[in-house]
């Protein structure tokens, strides 16, 4: 079905493969980054490739309210409307102990990956209140399900909380013509995941064990999730790439399926 669609932190990673297979799918697109610039590099290349109608693009930072409702409007004006918005934009920081993490990439992190989803879910319900229709969709991660790891306290904490977020904000929305919705795309190989490591180090080695067995890359992932988040229909909606049926059966089967998703990364 095609719809006209905003995903925010859409000039790379994750939300930038979703832009892609939805404008496959001829769905028409705005994407958002915090660099003018990249937005701009992004959609002469895909308006290059599927047409200058169906991509747009605004330089939006999640935590600016009157940059979200620029966004909007910039995505509106060109397409009449929007029907979906998925909230993708977000932030790692170095895992480490709390107490070792520095205050300011603390702060940064929960203005980004909360503060940003409060602002932007707010922002795209309102619109869509307004507009008599519309979905709104947050982007699970680690620790959203209460799952800990050494080092993740603060960013399990922020996902945790955008699922809190997603309950809550279902109910205030039951009367309305909005519509909740998750996407969790699962472990995707993306600057997100590998950013906040030494690659070098003993702590990358054990984790890299675990990426290989559950993880995917980008181009696995989106096209899936396109097509599902396409065919929701209803507030509630999730939905989930790596189910623990399927991560289950990935570590049965790890023994005979020898994955490298990193050589590109590490040069090898």
């Amino acid at each position: 079905m095609t719809k006209r669609i905003v995903i925010t932190g859409s000039t790379r990673g994750i939300g930038n493969g979703l832009a892609r297979e939805f404008l496959k799918r001829r769905c028409q697109v705005a994407l958002s980054g915090r660099s003018a610039s990249q937005v701009d590099d992004v959609v002469a290349e895909l308006g290059q490739y599927y047409g200058e109608s169906k991509v747009c693009g605004a330089a939006c930072d999640i935590t600016d309210p009157v940059q979200l409702q620029r966004l909007w409007d910039r995505a509106a004006d060109a397409f009449g409307g929007i029907d979906v918005w998925i909230n993708n934009a977000g932030i790692s920081i170095t895992r480490q102990p709390l107490w070792e993490q520095p205050d300011e990439d603390l702060a940064a992190l929960v203005n980004t990956n909360l503060t940003g989803a409060l602002l932007a879910s707010k922002t795209a319900v309102a619109n869509m209140v307004r507009q008599g229709h519309g979905q709104v969709w947050n982007t699970e991660g680690f620790g959203s399900d209460g799952a800990t790891q050494p080092g993740m306290a603060a960013y399990g904490a922020t996902k945790r909380a955008v699922r809190y977020l997603q309950k809550a904000l279902r109910k205030d929305t039951a009367d309305t013509p909005v519509q909740v919705c998750t996407v969790s795309p699962g472990i995707v190989v993306t600057e997100l995941l590998t950013g906040d490591y030494d690659l070098t180090s003993e702590q990358w080695e054990k984790s890299k064990k675990i990426f290989n067995i559950l993880g995917d890359h980008v181009h696995t992932v989106t096209p899936w999730l396109a097509d599902h988040i396409l065919a929701a229909d209803k507030s509630g909606a999730r939905v989930v790439w790596l189910t623990r049926r399927k991560a289950f059966a990935r570590f049965m089967t790890a023994s005979f399926r020898r994955r490298d998703l990193f050589r590109e990364i590490e040069g090898a």
